[in-house]
Formats: structure tokens, sequence, C-alpha cells
């Protein structure tokens, strides 16, 4: 369970979600994310429930938009771009995801419960925000510049990883999660071989290969 933030005497809505979001993870494996966690959350930190609220004005939603956010600052408190730097590319992104597996991994119940929430049909378009995002820092933080081509490429692909490596989490009961672990390894090396393989192809000016394609692939593979 997480400790309880000490906000500064006048928080903005902005600091009690950033704050709030970590304690109602730890309340949604039980309650999921409703009023009663966000109630439980707020009474921790001596917050109103009624400006608690205000923090989420979509409800459920925001939380859980709020609790992956916290994952990536998190992720990046621990990996700054400089210390991944030290690392290849291939351990960069590894170290990036089995970073936030670990951090995911007390809250499993609530991942689960998220997860269901950002599958319903409505809420498919911000399931691809919040994908996208966590993709998009980890290839930041892993030290990608690309603007072209790559830039979407390169993070679609990751997003598709990253979905299907939790989809094997959840569900993991070897020790350490070895089996995700090994999962893992094996898309960043189908990644790894397929970007050799488009840089080979570009340097013979052949057309570019599905994306499209590769992440299907990618997104619903056999283990």
């Amino acid at each position: 369970m997480h400790m309880a933030t000490t906000l500064p005497a006048d928080p903005t809505l902005d600091e009690i979600r950033a704050a709030l979001a970590p304690l109602i993870a730890d309340n949604a494996a039980f309650d999921g994310f409703s009023n009663e966690a966000l109630a439980d959350a707020a009474a921790r930190l001596g917050i109103d429930i009624d400006v608690a609220k205000l923090a989420f004005p979509g409800g459920a939603r925001d939380m859980v938009d709020a609790w992956f956010a916290d994952i990536d600052a998190r992720m990046a408190e621990r990996w700054p771009a400089e210390k991944l730097a030290t690392l290849k590319i291939r351990e960069r992104i590894t170290t990036l995801v089995e970073t936030r597996i670990a951090l995911l991994a007390p809250n499993r119940e609530s991942l689960r419960r998220a997860l269901a929430l950002l599958a319903l049909p409505t809420n498919a378009p911000h399931a691809a925000k919040l994908g996208w995002r966590a993709a998009d820092l980890m290839w930041k933080l892993a030290g990608d510049t690309a603007t072209d081509f790559n830039h979407y490429s390169k993070r679609a692909i990751l997003g598709a990883v990253y979905g299907s490596t939790m989809a094997v989490f959840l569900n993991d009961e070897s020790e350490d999660f070895a089996e995700t672990r090994a999962f893992l390894a094996r898309r960043i090396d189908q990644v790894m071989r397929f970007e050799s393989w488009k840089h080979r192809r570009a340097a013979r000016g052949i057309e570019r290969p599905s994306l499209a394609r590769f992440v299907g692939r990618l997104r619903y593979p056999g283990r």
C-alpha cells in the first residue's frame, strides 16, 4: 500500500489528483475505480470528498488515467534518460517495460479492473491515448529523437508489445513473473529483428514494410 503523500497547504487540483491516484489504485482491487475508492483515498489525505471529485471530472476513466500517469512518472524517476544511456537500446526498452511490471505488480487486480474499464467501446479512444503516452515516454527516455515515419512506427510497435505483455502479466503465477519476462524478451527480439530488416530494406531503397501487419502479429502472438 502506498504511503499518503504530504500535500502543500493550498494544493492545486492537479496536485490533489496526482496524490490521490496511487491511493485510489490501492483501493481499486476491492472497490474498482469508484466513488468508494476515491472517498477512502481522500480521507487518508484529509481532502474533502467534493474537492476530490473535482480532480476527476471524468470519474473512473480519469482515475485510471491519473494512476497510469503516476506509473509513468515513477518509471521516469527510476530510469532517467542519462541513466538509461549507459545501456544498449534493447536493454533500455526491456528495462523500462520490466520497471512498469514491477511498479504495477502490487496492484495487479487493480490493473485488471483498469484494463477492463478501458476495454469498453466508449473508452477505446482514451485507451489508445494512454497506450501511446506510455510508449512515447519509454522511447523518449530511451533516447529516440526520430520525427519521421519511424517516430510513429516505433511507438505503435512498442504499444503493441506492452499491451500483449500486460495481458500475459495479468495471469502470470510464475516466480518473479518469469513467464512475463520471457514473453517480453521474445517480443523485444522480434522488434529488434524487424528494425534491422527495415533498415536493410531502406538502404536498398525497397518499399516500406507493412506496419499494420507487423503490429497485428505482436498484439496476438503465440506465447
